[in-house]
């Protein structure tokens, strides 16, 4: 069961782009958006466990890396559903600036959604250790996998999560990833920058700045 109450909102305005406190006017979207979209977000969550080696999740030498201490791996995906995406659209329609806000925000709690699918993990899988998730599109691995996760996990019939011709999820406040499992501790490796697909063209980068998924050594 996902219950999110309130979100994060310093992953929000890191979205934003924006830098300081936020004034009254600011906080006051803020709120409202963040009220409008818990009332239509309809998290769900998929998952399942698999064998490794596997040949189709092992495509490209970053997975491979990234599992190779790993005899196990669980592939899954999260979404907002499409009711958060309709309010998005609705607000872009009427209201810019508010539709640009409860983006930012259902970004943010997009991950914390996927924080308490881990959390949810790792209380059913008591003794496992988990690499940190991993979603095609990171460095090499090929984006075009979405539609082989969404398909091994039977996600469209499910829960409504599909991927357009372009390998783009819809509804589009959706992640899908693989984490690796193992008896022992495994080592975290590099993630964020090191390993994005965007990080010649990430406006973050240019302002000295990073999207919250930091580099770990």
């Amino acid at each position: 069961m996902i219950n999110i109450t309130h979100i994060n909102r310093e992953e929000a305005l890191r979205y934003l782009g924006g830098a300081g406190e936020p004034d009254g006017r600011m906080l006051a979207l803020l709120d409202e958006a963040e009220a409008a979209l818990l009332k239509a977000a309809k998290p769900k969550y998929l998952y399942r466990v698999t064998d490794l080696p596997c040949d189709w999740l092992s495509q490209g030498e970053d997975i491979k890396k990234h599992l190779a201490d790993c005899d196990r791996a669980v592939v899954l995906c999260a979404t907002l559903g499409a009711e958060a995406d309709r309010l998005i659209r609705v607000s872009q329609i009427s209201d810019m600036p508010r539709a640009v806000v409860i983006d930012a925000l259902a970004s943010a709690m997009t991950e914390q959604v996927c924080a308490q699918v881990d959390r949810l993990l790792a209380e059913q899988m008591e003794g496992c250790y988990f690499t940190y998730r991993f979603s095609p599109g990171y460095g090499d691995y090929p984006i075009e996998l979405q539609r082989e996760f969404l398909r091994f996990l039977d996600a469209p019939r499910k829960i409504g999560l599909t991927v357009t011709e372009s390998f783009l999820l819809t509804p589009a406040k959706s992640v899908t990833a693989v984490a690796g499992i193992s008896g022992e501790p495994v080592p975290r490796g590099r993630r964020g920058c090191a390993v994005c697909s965007l990080r010649d063209t990430c406006a973050y980068r240019r302002k000295g700045s990073h999207c919250g998924f930091q580099n770990l050594t």
